[in-house]
């Protein structure tokens, strides 16, 4: 279906305006002038049809009143001043013509830009020139001629008001769009160094287990080459067992970098279903340990499982990495009703036993982290009879983050 013929002009002149009004913004002093002489043009025409082109006052008058309009690229208030000065002049020694309309036009100016008692005053000398108008060019209808002017006026200086908002109101926009376009970047940042952080804690906690269960492995596999070759052979089996499952998990963690992930399904994070695993590899790295569980551990989420059983895998590797030999562990794991506890101890002598692995620190941290996330508390520290505690207390419940108070040793 066709468009009418005003849906074409409306068309037409918004288009028309989304071209001009840019180039006006950007150079103010030449929509001025081109305003000025347009206004000139229009106000010649009709005196060349009303045939009044041959009275000098009227040509006059039509060009001071447009000449002035460019002062507005100075002051609004100088250009409304001058045109206002220009038509009192010619009110008292003319005839109205078409140039008259540069009135509106500053009046259009100072609703545009003007301070309310600006915009104030305007109007109170346009209305007042209106009624003076009236009352000399038609003293026989002064209504009629008051009533039209008066009705100019006010669109005018309405149009500017609207003009005026809807900048206020784009602008207001921009700055909303603006500021939210920001916080989303700061999401992402803030989102990105959480992800960064969990990826770095889950790193840290298989490579550093696994490594130091393969240390263990290999030490153990050296000291066995002169006596038994079936041991050194099952502990190399073992080593190259724990690389090929750390590898596996780094993979998995790292693929989730990737914008696209490479095909096949990505296996869960552990629970503590993989804890008698865990305590399995430990062992075979030359520290047996032992377990108490009372409760099921099963019916915990899976956060809460995962981190359950980070915190066993990070404290039994200290266990492997600071404890003298001959060591032991013990692991305790209580599931009650409301929360969740666990202890791992050992009776390693401490590190003058033997020369500790090199250590960045991270794991008590990332432990605390780990408890905090899940409303926990995590205490750790030297025990009085010789050896090391770690006890991490969980609401079984939890699935917002609270800050407490997590670690009290350092080890």
């Amino acid at each position: 279906m066709g468009r009418s013929s005003d849906e074409v002009i409306v068309a037409g002149i918004h288009r028309l305006t989304r071209r001009v009004v840019p180039l006006a913004r950007a150079h103010p002093l030449g929509a001025d002038i081109v305003a000025a002489i347009l206004l000139a043009a229009a106000s010649l025409i009709g005196l060349a049809v009303q045939g009044r082109l041959h009275h000098i006052d009227t040509i006059v008058f039509c060009v001071l009143l447009s000449a002035v309009l460019p002062s507005h690229s100075i002051d609004r208030r100088l250009a409304f001043g001058l045109v206002a000065l220009v038509a009192l002049v010619q009110w008292i020694a003319s005839t109205p013509q078409i140039a008259d309309g540069a009135v509106l036009i500053a009046l259009l100016w100072v609703a545009l830009d003007g301070a309310p008692a600006e915009m104030a005053m305007a109007a109170v000398i346009v209305l007042a020139g209106a009624v003076m108008a009236a009352l000399r060019w038609s003293p026989h209808d002064p209504a009629k001629v008051w009533v039209g002017i008066t009705g100019l006026a006010v669109a005018a200086g309405a149009l500017g008001l609207v003009i005026r908002e809807r900048r206020a109101l784009v602008a207001s926009l921009n700055e909303r769009a603006a500021r939210l376009e920001l916080e989303r970047d700061q999401e992402g940042r803030l989102g990105a160094a959480a992800e960064r952080a969990r990826i770095a804690r889950e790193m840290h906690d298989i490579v550093s287990h696994n490594l130091t269960v393969m240390i263990g492995l290999a030490d153990g596999a050296s000291y066995a080459l002169g006596t038994s070759t079936e041991s050194a052979e099952t502990a190399m089996q073992r080593i190259s067992h724990t690389g090929r499952q750390a590898l596996e998990e780094m993979r998995r963690l790292l693929g989730v970098l990737h914008e696209q992930p490479e095909s096949g399904s990505y296996k869960p994070q552990p629970g503590l279903d993989r804890l008698d695993d865990l305590l399995a590899r430990v062992e075979a790295a030359g520290v047996p340990v032992s377990i108490a569980l009372d409760g099921d551990p099963h019916q915990l989420s899976g956060g809460v499982q995962l981190t359950v059983f980070r915190v066993a895998q990070e404290a039994l590797t200290n266990t492997l990495k600071h404890a003298g030999r001959p060591a032991s562990a013990h692991l305790e794991l209580r599931c009650a009703a409301n929360r969740v506890v666990l202890e791992i101890t050992d009776t390693g002598g401490g590190l003058d036993e033997r020369e500790a692995l090199p250590s960045a620190g991270r794991g008590l941290y990332g432990m605390r982290e780990r408890a905090a996330a899940y409303g926990g508390e995590l205490h750790a520290g030297p025990r009085t009879q010789g050896g090391w505690s770690v006890r991490l207390m969980l609401p079984t419940d939890a699935v917002t983050a609270v800050r407490w108070p997590a670690i009290q040793g350092e080890r």
